[in-house]
């Protein structure tokens, strides 16, 4: 049964194979086999089915049918129906020689079944005398459309290299200008392999990029197929490829009845490949290629008296014309390079001899047939030989090598090419302890490396939000859109972007292909539910805001607003920040919502210096309570000599019952002496002062001192830190007021030396405490004695970082 791809000649092959008692049906690959023993499992039932590859069997007590690959046919069966797949595989010069015996020597006992291409009609008529031909023509047409640059190909395309590094090229230009793409070439597991085509046919990407592997058995829903390169290396050297070849590829655009079309690309690579031969062209859409020349062919007759006579065996000429020796196989080429060593070549015995050549044909799914392969062989075949079983020791540790799923794409295909040959060799029970163990061991390490292939592969060539748009196209619906509790913006489960207060950030990667799509999804649903956000905006508890060093104010973390100086420093405005999301008939509802925490805010973490504020004074107590709170909670006393002069008898007792401390150089709070009162303190100066509050809060001295010529804001801030400019440096208020009393009442004794520990006590180097002693009113005597300055009245003056002050004018003004 002859045709080109698309005619249902397997579908027809297995209805003939099940409408007999037993059957046997072989296909080129192991993915082809396990596909179509799952679909005549679910119909007939596992137990009625037998699965046979060189990696895999499943056998129940007595199937009726067995799926396999070609080369693990077990033909000692007898069987009604037999029939091979891609029969025109004979030709090939690796393979080629096992589907020739096939064609010679299979046979079921009621019927025989070759499926393939009409390439192959006229060596199979003269090889196989009295077989029957059907012709299948194809259920679509198969038309080509010209060259196009890879980024302009259409939907549902297959693009065509023929080698990874190719393959990998397209696939990362494709995700950058398309969104992604699926990728299937010959290195990958069948399991990855599977997945990726899995992934191509949800809808989840719409362009895939394979080598020739996509030629031969994998049916998907291709609608175009572009050659991006039209010469391979086939193992030999780089040749172009035949007619019938590129039909094979092309052949699979176009499914059942839906018609096809294949072309070339422009932009691979910097190359222009540009349009095929007209004549090229047209046998690919006629279908009509030239007959195969010849099929390969190797001796089966082998002679396992000694390795010189089975090499010799295997280089015997065909029998008959039509035929063409198989040369350089890879068992061949192993078997002759062991041969080579003394040891083996020695050999005699049908036993040992048969054993060896079984070892050989142990596959390198690394395709390299290096001295690694060779030697693995050779210590297969050295322990079966002296201990007729592979130690069990040796394989475990072989195996755990493999098992390792970190590295890239390229490691992983590695392992997955070595596990597999430890796949193959555990599916030989004669040749270890417990091979149903070491046959699922095998299969879970493979499946497992299979998986994280999967993942990289997709990784790197698919962009996850295209493929989201991609399904949502498909279910034809709309994009559906969320947001989490961590404010992430999810577009069919997919990140799009986060939510910052009433704005929304994209994502820096959401740009191209699916992802503007995702965008205006995003943008749309979010502007949808503008009002709903507003309102849980408004309902939320004073312990979802917060205000940072920078002088914002954060909802649930995100930044809404910023502080404004406002009439005091105690009561600043507070300003929206600029907003996508927020409409301007709820501005004013969110801002006063905020100034209202922002009020609470100030007034419980300076409760103190705000009880103070608000307390029903009079007179000079309610003067020097307004200076105060203008200078968040510390003054000079020298500044405010004419307040305390106008005190009368109860001021002084009813501002200490508030927690004023009258100190003997600054009256102030110590109630504020604490982390969290001073960094709202900074930050409110700072907004007062139209300073960068970030700058303030870093201006907060850490140590009880600091270096006057170290300070970078004026001195009233760090008054308002509580600290006070005393000679050289700018010290803790506290500290500064506990060494005075300690002065004075040295002094009240005579003079007095100075000694270490006044400087310890306010944190100041040696040499500044003159300095200090000095500002703290106290005369320098030979030999760092000290007596005090004599008294002068000064009057009351305002210092000059006060008058810069924007609320200068109100110190001036006669408290009510």
């Amino acid at each position: 049964m002859l045709g080109p791809t698309n005619t249902g000649k397997t579908h027809l092959a297995l209805e003939r194979m099940l409408a007999h008692r037993s059957g046997m049906i072989g296909f080129p690959l192991r993915l082809l086999a396990r596909e179509n023993y799952d679909k005549i499992a679910r119909l007939k039932g596992r137990d009625s089915v037998a699965l046979v590859t060189g990696e895999e069997r499943i056998l129940p007590p007595s199937p009726r049918w067995f799926v396999c690959t070609v080369e693990a046919m077990p033909l000692d069966r007898e069987v009604a129906f037999l029939a091979i797949d891609e029969i025109q595989m004979a030709a090939d010069r690796e393979r080629g020689h096992v589907f020739t015996d096939r064609l010679l020597h299979a046979r079921g006992y009621a019927e025989t079944m070759f499926l393939g291409a009409e390439t192959a009609r006229r060596l199979i008529r003269v090889l196989v005398p009295g077989v029957e031909f059907i012709a299948r023509p194809r259920f679509s047409t198969l038309s080509w459309t010209g060259p196009k640059k890879i980024t302009r190909l259409p939907r549902r395309s297959a693009a065509v290299a023929f080698s990874a590094a190719e393959v990998y090229g397209m696939a990362e230009l494709v995700r950058r200008q398309r969104g992604g793409a699926a990728v299937v070439f010959g290195a990958l597991s069948p399991r990855t392999r599977n997945a990726q085509v899995a992934m191509y046919q949800a809808g989840e990407v719409d362009f895939l990029v394979a080598t020739d592997a996509i030629g031969m058995g994998l049916n998907m829903d291709i609608d175009h197929v572009a050659f991006a390169q039209l010469t391979k290396f086939d193992g030999r050297g780089m040749r172009r490829l035949t007619p019938a070849e590129l039909g094979q590829i092309a052949g699979r655009a176009g499914r059942h009845m839906n018609n096809g079309t294949f072309g070339t690309t422009t932009n691979v690579g910097g190359r222009e490949l540009g349009a095929l031969d007209p004549e090229v062209i047209t046998a690919i859409e006629e279908h009509r290629f030239p007959a195969l020349a010849a099929f390969q062919w190797r001796n089966t007759a082998l002679d396992f008296a000694s390795p010189g006579a089975l090499l010799a065996s295997l280089e015997a000429p065909p029998p008959v014309q039509g035929l063409l020796r198989t040369r350089d196989a890879d068992d061949h080429l192993t078997l002759a390079a062991l041969a080579r060593d003394p040891a083996v070549g020695t050999l005699r015995g049908e036993r040992d001899i048969k054993l060896l050549w079984e070892t050989c044909q142990i596959p390198d799914f690394r395709k390299a047939l290096g001295d690694a392969h060779v030697n693995l062989v050779a210590r297969i075949f050295g322990h079966l030989c002296r201990e007729g079983r592979l130690p069990t020791d040796w394989i475990a540790s072989q195996i755990a090598r493999l098992s390792n799923v970190e590295g890239d794409i390229d490691a992983l295909l590695e392992r997955i090419a070595r596990i597999r040959t430890w796949t193959y060799v555990s599916h030989r029970p004669h040749w270890l302890e417990d091979a149903e163990h070491w046959q699922a061991r095998a299969r879970e390490v493979e499946d497992r490396l299979s998986d994280v292939l999967h993942e990289r592969l997709t990784q790197r060539f698919v962009d996850r939000r295209a493929a989201a748009v991609a399904r949502a196209r498909k279910a034809g619906g709309g994009l559906a859109a969320a947001v989490n509790d961590q404010g992430e913006v999810l577009v069919e489960g997919e990140f799009a972007g986060k939510l910052e207060g009433f704005n929304f950030v994209a994502d820096s990667e959401a740009r191209d292909g699916g992802g503007r799509d995702l965008l205006a999804a995003a943008n749309k649903a979010l502007r949808r539910d503008a009002g709903g956000r507003v309102r849980s905006f408004l309902a939320a508890g004073d312990a979802a805001f917060a205000l940072d060093e920078r002088g914002l104010v954060r909802w649930q973390g995100q930044p809404v607003a910023r502080l404004m100086a406002g009439d005091t420093p105690l009561s600043p405005r507070v300003d929206t920040l600029p907003a996508d999301l927020l409409e301007p008939r709820h501005r004013d509802d969110v801002r006063r919502h905020l100034q209202g925490w922002v009020d609470r805010h100030i007034a419980g973490v300076l409760a103190p210096l705000c009880t103070l504020r608000d307390a029903p004074l009079t007179g000079a107590a309610r003067g020097l309570a307004f200076e105060l709170a203008l200078r968040l909670g510390c003054v000079v006393r020298r500044e405010v000599s004419a307040q305390l002069e106008a005190f009368g008898k109860q001021d002084r007792g009813a501002l200490a019952r508030l927690g004023v401390h009258f100190g003997q150089i600054a009256i102030y709070l110590p109630a504020l002496q604490n982390q969290s009162s001073t960094m709202l303190r900074a930050v409110l100066w700072a907004c007062a002062h139209g300073r960068d509050p970030a700058e303030a809060i870093a201006a907060i001295p850490r140590q009880r001192s600091i270096r006057r010529d170290a300070a970078t804001l004026p001195a009233g801030f760090y008054t308002a830190c509580l600290y006070l400019a005393v000679g050289p440096v700018i010290a803790r208020a506290d500290r500064v007021e506990s060494l005075a009393g300690r002065l004075r009442g040295l002094a009240k004794r005579g003079p007095f030396a100075a000694t270490r520990d006044f400087a310890t006590s306010i944190g100041v180097a040696e040499n500044d405490l003159a300095g200090v002693l000095a500002a703290l009113g106290y005369r320098a005597m030979p030999g760092m004695v000290f007596v005090p300055r004599p008294a002068r009245r000064d009057a009351p003056r305002t210092s000059a970082h006060d008058e810069a002050s924007p609320f200068a004018s109100l110190r001036r003004l006669k408290p009510q």
